[in-house]
């Protein structure tokens, strides 16, 4: 079973940028559906950004379209989540997950209870 890592979290002020990272390990990176979610406190955790490792489609939660960009390198079995423009409301804890199959459309590639693998969570913390 694949097993995911988070990196690259960390402070920023308002309009600034993070990168954060996921690197995976074990099998079914190659045709899996990885995404990016986050927690603040208080809420339900929810989808932030979702790629296909195998054809590169990327799927994007409407309050970071624009801001976001997902990406991966399938050299390094790695995923990025690319944050500009941050504002106060993007502070949480940002966690990735992989899925046992290929992302089957956009909304489902942000559907929680379709990944099956989660890291640990790196923070995000931004300030105005």
């Amino acid at each position: 079973q694949a097993q995911v890592v988070e990196s690259g979290g960390g402070s920023a002020q308002a309009g600034g940028s993070l990168r954060l990272s996921c690197a995976v390990s074990g099998a079914g990176y190659s045709t899996a559906c990885m995404a990016w979610f986050r927690q603040a406190p208080g809420k339900q955790r929810e989808g932030v950004a979702g790629i296909s490792t195998r054809l590169g489609r990327t799927y994007y939660n409407s309050s970071v379209r624009g801001r976001f960009t997902i990406s991966r390198d399938n050299a390094k079995n790695t995923v990025y989540l690319q944050m500009d423009s941050l504002k106060p409301e993007d502070t949480a804890m940002y966690y990735c997950a992989a899925a046992r199959t290929g992302c089957l459309s956009g909304s489902w590639a942000l559907i929680r209870e379709n990944y099956n693998v989660w890291g640990q969570g790196t923070q995000v913390t931004v300030s105005s």
